[in-house]
């Protein structure tokens, strides 16, 4: 968003306190159909807590567009998408939210809070759920070194000795790292769980689900389905093989949702999980220290483990025996 929030350096920032709040409270009214309906939340819940920290969230973010949209006055020439973005061999990377008021200021029918909505949708799920992913699955790798060897393996490969910055050439052939992200994502979906309402009825086996009905699709149970996936519990990147993949049944696997609802970052998250998984991977060789049998998890709004997961890292010695 051109926004730093410095949250690493400030792990008591606002910002992050106002998100947990709210991933918190989400789950826990999600989990007591009584606090459903808004007029019982409002009474019975706690809906000044959740409020505040909303309206916390919002404020921020619509101080950001008022800022940027202060910014862009001052700078017109130098970041509309309209005029050519080399300027003096200089280029410049226009930020998500760029985008989103050079579309409005077009002339298209985006108000400041859809401008708003789509920012806090970036910036509240795309953290948390890609936090969990990239944890799940160095804990997979650190279990299993055959898998990690072969990740090395594809990353020494491209790199050498360079440590040279990952180019978006470079990630379209990270392709087992991908499949190892996926694997991981099908084992441990950082949304454990989707929701929608049916508009039309709906004939499941014997029961017919009336339109108007909220459903609760439960991936973390779909992904381990032996029709689709053979011994489900094994991590096996080699199952998102294009061969392998392309043939199964699109809605096998929906660690980011599907249809016209589907999550809106999930091609940014892939990219994103494999800049920092291959930094990482570069350098280190990751050991897990929880055996899989006392590794739980807790199906909260995002999935986390129980008890936090242990990694030991080892620095790589890269091309010893060739320097030799």
């Amino acid at each position: 968003m051109g926004v730093n929030l410095h949250t690493q350096d400030e792990p008591e920032s606002k910002y992050l306190q106002s998100v947990s709040k709210i991933n918190g409270l989400v789950q826990q009214r999600a989990a007591r159909p009584w606090l459903h309906p808004d007029l019982l939340y409002r009474i019975l819940g706690p809906y000044q807590e959740f409020n505040q920290a909303l309206k916390y969230l919002h404020e921020f973010t619509n101080s950001t567009i008022r800022k940027r949209k202060q910014e862009r006055i001052k700078n017109k020439n130098d970041i509309n998408m309209n005029e050519t973005k080399v300027v003096e061999q200089k280029r410049r990377r226009l930020a998500f939210l760029d985008l989103l008021l050079e579309y409005s200021e077009s002339g298209c029918d985006l108000s400041d809070e859809d401008i708003r909505e789509e920012v806090d949708t970036f910036m509240f799920e795309g953290h948390d759920t890609t936090t969990a992913s990239l944890n799940f699955t160095l804990y997979l790798l650190g279990l299993h070194p055959d898998i990690q060897e072969k990740v090395h393996k594809e990353l020494e490969e491209i790199f050498g000795d360079s440590n040279r910055a990952i180019t978006s050439e470079d990630l379209g052939q990270l392709k087992y790292l991908e499949c190892c992200i996926k694997e991981s994502l099908r084992l441990f979906p950082s949304v454990p769980i989707h929701s929608r309402k049916i508009n039309e009825d709906l004939q499941l086996g014997k029961h017919l689900i009336p339109a108007g009905t909220s459903l609760h699709v439960m991936q973390y149970q779909l992904h381990r389905d032996p029709t689709y996936f053979p011994d489900p519990e094994t991590f096996k990147p080699e199952r998102f093989a294009p061969e392998l993949s392309n043939a199964r049944h699109p809605y096998a696997y929906i660690p980011f949702s599907a249809g016209p609802r589907n999550c809106i970052g999930q091609k940014f998250a892939i990219m994103e999980e494999k800049i920092i998984l291959g930094n990482i991977l570069r350098h280190f060789h990751i050991e897990s220290q929880v055996p899989r049998e006392d590794f739980y998890v807790l199906g909260e709004l995002i999935l986390r483990p129980d008890n936090g997961n242990i990694l030991k890292l080892s620095k790589l010695l890269h091309n010893i025996s060739k320097k030799k």
